[in-house]
């Protein structure tokens, strides 16, 4: 099973650089999950860029997963996941939800840098010196 940030969902949608590293793993949809918080970042980013329409569109791809709502419960185990890794309540949100289907999680955010069952990629303008 695999998760993917909302930061590689916005890459893959915006053909950034390091989009191609996420497609693989969206075009898996039988073993994708997908946080309702991630629905929520990637409106969010994108509403600000894209038409209405287009954006919808993107969304739609996402909702091809299966769609992970944050229960009570998952609330509670994003809240140790935040205490434990000081992650912010999305970032914590997702992650602990990749842990709780013992999936990979996908991401370009360095908060995520060297966490159990992570896939981090920098972004590029990280890899600049």
């Amino acid at each position: 099973m695999n998760v993917v940030d909302s930061s590689g969902w916005i890459e893959f949608f915006q053909a950034g650089v390091n989009g191609p590293l996420f497609k693989p793993v969206i075009e898996q949809r039988d073993q994708l999950l997908v946080p309702t918080i991630a629905l929520f970042e990637v409106h969010k980013v994108l509403s600000r860029k894209l038409p209405a329409d287009l954006v919808e569109r993107c969304l739609d791809v996402m909702r091809l997963g299966k769609v992970l709502d944050l229960t009570d419960r998952r609330a509670v185990a994003a809240s140790k996941v935040s205490s434990q890794h000081r992650l912010a309540l999305a970032d914590a949100a997702m992650y602990s939800m990749a842990q709780e289907f013992g999936a990979t999680f996908w991401t370009q955010d360095v908060d995520y840098d060297g966490l159990d069952s992570v896939r981090y990629f920098a972004r590029p303008e990280q890899l600049k010196t």
